[in-house]
């Protein structure tokens, strides 16, 4: 298995603001530029799937897996051979927000969508969480 973390700690914008902006993923394409669109099937609950896009990249299935509301969620992407799960976790402390995001990646073809995916998601974790919070911020 794989796994790559992105943490940032920050002031000034409430968790409510992001688990908002988190779970309107119909309007995820307007604050990440390299989505094309995010379609939830039903609510954001545990089951659902959402129809997504990357700029340049096939229609994906991605199925919610794990929530707790108001503080964090998974999804799940299924690949011929590996699962690819995104993590998204809002960790409160005395002294601000934690916004943590992990991406992983297992399964017997793992290397191969790790080089082809992962590691492009990885890398772009800073920059979508930037405009997260840019995002939350209006709220």
């Amino acid at each position: 298995m794989w796994s790559k973390t992105y943490s940032k700690k920050i002031t000034g914008v409430q968790a409510e603001d992001v688990w908002e902006v988190w779970t309107d993923v119909n309007q995820w394409h307007t604050w990440q530029p390299d989505i094309e669109y995010a379609k939830l099937n039903g609510d954001f609950k545990v089951g659902n799937t959402l129809k997504f896009k990357p700029k340049g990249g096939p229609d994906l299935s991605i199925e919610i897996v794990k929530l707790e509301p108001g503080r964090q969620f998974t999804d799940l992407t299924y690949f011929p051979g590996a699962r690819m799960f995104d993590s998204h976790e809002l960790i409160s402390h005395k002294d601000g927000l934690e916004i943590r995001t992990t991406i992983s990646i297992n399964g017997f073809l793992s290397f191969l969508w790790r080089k082809i995916v992962a590691e492009d998601v990885a890398n772009g974790m800073e920059i979508q969480t930037e405009a997260l919070i840019e995002r939350a911020k209006k709220l």
